[in-house]
Parts: structure tokens; C-alpha cells; sequence
């Protein structure tokens, strides 16, 4: 299946067993201020699944655009992206795992294909200082299911990831974990907020036996290694506390909440650790390659950026988010910026926008056509912040490389020259001296940060 026949076929047998399928919302939420971007299908329905009842119904689904900022800097590697697509549905107290599993199950192995000896799946070990207990209920499923397939069902206690690092998982086809296999909004138990559902998670992850496990990402591999070998691909989510002032309480209606990287389900489909060579994001890399002359796997982590970094700008750009300094603004500018950076490895030096945003626009046209209809407005605010970095980016990296020049420390104040004097982020400066193993200061932070506030101080005087 292609990444287009999967997003179908999830809608379609989801609609089938009785779901209504909803509106996708915009990456910004216009009611929701504590988050910057929608970066899961959840946060949208964050009230029906507190308790209030959906107009829709208790059984939803949707397709559902999403941007995680936090994934940027990961943004090279064969399956990070800052844009991607979750396949989800919900039941809001209507039934639970023991229907949930087995729909994923069904959906992963007979609809789309994949092979079940090749899926792996974790779940949460429980957490007694709080009462909560551990998910035997989601592993006796899952066993059962690959029992009923002739597949080893065996199980193990990691606990942490650091932990799996140095032992691996021995081949278990279920492992249990602490806080990984919570999720919220925020993350564990200890992260979320008065008020805010959670509760535990069972993940779903498809083995690549033909990669190496990369050894730099711990000894061993198992389900939540970053080592290369298992991709997480979808988690289902039993949303059946809320946090309290002292501690945890159980909503008044359990919930279940799926969400499926429809990027890496469609890798999983064909067999691809790399989830840059499917149907959604080859044909961005075909045009690179086009207008660079070089080859993906000879400038594969600058493609990969420049693939992703321009698809995000310009679903940011189609719900109306423009470049600035703050908030949204700022991870827009980032994005086109950080693009800018890599497309000059490519040799592309007048931006790419131009060419890029129609590839994107005719990808999704047919699911987002609000994309090909923003098209040449798209390309005017892509194109204008890639005009005014271009004209600065390389006096910035001469002056860079001159503050680091035969091994000198590079300090905040350099930094701040650079942000000040050429605009350029902070994380940017930071992530080209490491690639020009550049060495920095080890205060430069902090060194950075009062000389930040010196300016806002003085311009903050001057508009009184």
C-alpha cells in the first residue's frame, strides 16, 4: 500500500465498524492556548475526553495533520519528521482494549498488510506509589492474538529505557515499561497538569531485522531503542485518570484513544526503514534531486531536512501561520530557515521554495486541497524568508567560523552577535558550530541569555 491507501483504508474500515469520521482541526488551535501546535490527534477533543459528550457520538475518527517542534533537531534520521499525518479513532466510554487491540491488530496485519511476526508491542508496568496498576489486561490481548498466529508471546520487565539499553529485550515480543508507556500531553505522571487526562499506553512497533542495531544508542536493542531496528508506529492510548491536586482520579468515563503515524505505517507497508522513501515524500526528494544534481543517498540528511522543514512551512503557512519572533512565528521561521542551511549543501543557493510547494501541493491535493488553492500565496511568504536569511546566512557562517578559527572558544557573546547582527537562531548557531566542530564555551548560556535581556531591557525602555 501506498501512504494514500492506507490513510483510505483506515478511514474506511474504521467508518465500517460504526465510527463517525470528523473534521480534521488546523496546527494552530484557536481555543487552546497552552500548546503551540496541534502535535496529536487528542489535544482537539481534550474536552470529550474530560467527559463532555461529542456531538458526533462515542465512536470518532479522523486524519489528523500534526507538528511536533520538539522533533526538529531529530529531523535527518530515517524516521523523524516534523509533519506528519495521525490516523486515529476514539471510543469515549464506549468499548475498551479488548475491542481496541484486536481493531489495530486487524487494521495493521490484514488490511494493510503487514507481517505479524515482524510486530512488536509494549505496555505499562504500573506505578504502586500511585495506585496505579500494571497493564496485564492489554498484554494477556496482545498475547493471545499472536498465539493465535503461531508467534512467540513472550514478555519482559525493562522498566526504563536506559535500562533496555544495556540489557535489550531478548527477542520478547511484549516488553513493559515505566513511564514511556504513560502518556499524557506532557509525558509521565509527574509532568501533567492539574486537570489534564492520562493514563496508560500500549505502543506498537514493526522490527527491521535488515538494519544494524547502532550501538550508540545503547548496548542492546528493544522497542523503544532509537538503535534503528524497531519503529514505533502506533499506540493506543486507555485515558482512564485525571491528574488532581493530590494525586489521580479516575475520569467518570474511560476512554481509548489510537493514533497511528500514518508516515511510518505506509514505510512499514513497503518495507522501508525510511519513512523519506514513501509515497508523500519521495516525490519531494525526486525534485531536490532534480534541482541539485545530486543523489539521495549522497546528500540524504540535507533532503531529508529540506523535505521535511518545506512540507511543515507550508501546512503552517496554508492555516495561516507566518514568520515571526515569537511563538508560532518563530518555529516557522525556524523551520524555513534551518531549510535555507541545508538546501546550501545542496548547492541550492536562491531558495527552493518555488519549487518545492507545488510538489507538496500536488501531493496532497487530493486530501488537502486548501494547499493547492494557497499555493501562490504559500510560495510569496516562504519565498520572502528565504530571500531575507540568504542575504545574511553566509555572513554569519564566515563570522562563525572566524569566532572558532584555530581552535578558539567560542562564547555567548559571539552568539549573541550573531543572533543580533544576522538574525540568526540560537539553535542554528549552536547546531553549526557542533557541525564545524566548533568548541563553545561551556557558559555560554548563560553568557548569551544577559546580554538577550540587556536588548529587550533597552528596547522595552525606549517604548515608554
Amino acid at each position: 500500500m501506498d501512504a494514500h491507501e492506507v490513510r483510505q483504508a483506515f478511514v474506511d474500515l474504521l467508518v465500517e465498524r460504526g465510527h463517525v469520521l470528523i473534521t480534521r482541526s488546523p496546527l494552530v488551535l484557536r481555543d487552546d492556548p497552552t500548546t503551540l501546535f496541534t502535535g496529536s490527534g487528542m489535544q482537539p477533543l481534550l474536552p470529550y475526553l474530560l467527559g463532555a459528550d461529542h456531538p458526533d457520538g462515542t465512536r470518532l475518527c479522523d486524519v489528523q495533520p500534526c507538528l511536533r517542534a520538539q522533533d526538529m533537531d531529530d529531523v535527518g534520521d530515517n524516521r523523524h519528521t516534523t509533519f506528519f499525518e495521525m490516523l486515529g479513532n476514539w471510543s469515549l466510554g464506549d468499548y475498551s482494549k479488548a475491542e481496541q487491540i484486536p481493531l489495530v491488530w486487524h487494521f495493521l496485519t490484514d488490511v494493510v498488510g503487514l507481517e505479524p511476526d515482524r510486530i512488536y508491542v509494549s505496555a505499562f508496568i504500573g506505578d504502586p506509589e500511585r495506585g496505579i496498576p500494571r497493564d496485564d489486561e492489554s498484554a494477556a490481548i496482545w498475547k493471545r492474538l499472536f498465539i493465535e498466529k503461531g508467534i512467540s508471546s513472550d514478555s519482559i520487565d525493562l522498566g526504563t529505557e536506559e535500562h533496555g539499553n544495556e540489557v535489550g529485550n531478548g527477542g520478547a515480543r511484549i516488553a513493559f515499561y515505566g513511564h514511556k508507556n504513560w502518556w499524557s500531553r506532557a509525558g509521565g505522571p509527574d509532568a501533567m497538569p492539574v486537570g489534564d487526562p492520562g493514563g496508560p499506553d500500549s505502543e506498537i512497533f514493526y522490527h527491521f531485522p535488515q538494519v544494524e542495531h547502532d550501538t550508540r544508542f545503547g548496548r542492546f536493542p528493544h522497542q523503544n531503542s532509537d538503535g534503528g531496528q524497531y519503529l514505533e508506529i502506533g499506540n493506543s492510548v486507555f485515558m482512564m485518570f485525571r491528574r488532581t491536586e493530590d494525586g489521580f482520579a479516575e475520569l467518570p468515563r474511560h476512554n481509548v484513544d489510537f493514533g497511528g503515524g500514518l508516515e511510518r505505517i505506509a514505510a512499514a507497508s513497503v518495507d522501508s526503514p525510511d519513512v523519506y522513501r514513501i509515497s508523500l515524500l519521495r516525490p519531494t526528494v525526486e525534485r531536490l534531486e532534480e534541482l541539485s544534481g545530486k543523489s539521495y543517498e549522497d546528500a540524504t540528511v540535507a533532503m531529508r531536512v529540506v523535505t521535511d522543514h518545506l512540507r511543515a512551512a507550508t501546512f503552517l503557512a496554508a492555516d495561516g501561520v507566518r514568520p515571526g519572533n515569537h511563538a508560532q512565528g518563530y518555529v516557522m521561521r525556524r523551520l524555513v530557515r534551518r531549510a535555507v542551511r541545508f538546501a546550501l549543501d545542496l548547492g541550492l543557493t536562491e531558495g527552493v521554495a518555488q519549487h518545492i510547494v507545488p510538489t507538496v501541493a500536488r501531493t496532497y491535493a487530493g486530501v488537502y486541497p486548501e494547499v493547492a488553492e494557497n499555493e501562490a500565496a504559500i510560495i510569496a511568504v516562504l519565498q520572502k524568508e528565504e530571500k531575507a536569511f540568504a542575504r545574511t546566512m553566509r555572513k554569519g557562517l564566515r563570522l562563525l567560523r572566524k569566532l572558532g578559527a584555530g581552535g578558539a572558544v567560542v562564547g555567548g557573546a559571539g552568539l549573541f552577535e550573531l543572533h543580533d547582527t544576522f538574525g540568526m537562531p540560537i539553535e542554528l548557531s549552536v547546531e553549526e558550530a557542533a557541525r564545524l566542530d566548533l568548541v563553545l564555551d561551556p557558559g555560554w548560556r548563560a553568557e548569551y541569555d544577559a546580554l538577550l535581556e540587556q536588548q529587550q531591557a533597552r528596547s522595552r525602555a525606549s517604548q515608554r
